[in-house]
């Protein structure tokens, strides 16, 4: 089955109705790079008046996973993943909309490929970057996605 981002919206809305309830859309998948937003609104602010930062957060492990995803379906194998680890830094209020961005497909390749010819679990650390309207980053998320092949 070839992911689409249309797919990965649809699965949201069955598989995890908290991110789609939300807002969280995923707006571009390819090989080396996923673009996820989520606009602000009542539904996911914080007391705030901005976005929570676990919906950002949602939004930024989507760019990552959706990737995994993908470049696990185009091996051809069976390989289990899971996030080992998370950080997260915040340097402005998020409002409006936040366009949330992945760019390390590469690095998934190398990961899969090294897990694929050693058959043991290996790791790689990604990097999504949220950034406002008018181009400022408000966030950075970093995930540990652990890969293995499953035997």
């Amino acid at each position: 089955m070839n992911i689409t981002a249309s797919k990965l919206n649809k699965y949201l809305m069955f598989k995890l109705p908290a991110a789609y309830f939300t807002g969280v859309r995923t707006k571009e998948l390819n090989a080396n790079s996923c673009i996820v937003t989520v606009k602000h609104r009542w539904v996911n602010q914080n007391p705030f008046k901005s976005m929570f930062w676990a919906v950002q957060g949602m939004a930024a492990e989507l760019t990552t996973g959706a990737l995994v995803m993908k470049k696990i379906n185009d091996s051809g194998k069976k390989v289990s993943m899971l996030v080992a680890s998370n950080n997260a830094s915040f340097t402005k209020k998020a409002t409006g909309r936040i366009t949330f961005t992945c760019n390390e497909g590469h690095k998934i390749d190398d990961t899969i490929t090294k897990a694929i010819e050693t058959g043991e679990g290996q790791t790689v650390w990604l990097n999504s970057k949220g950034i406002n309207a008018e181009g400022i980053e408000v966030s950075t998320f970093n995930f540990q996605w652990t890969l293995k092949v499953k035997s």
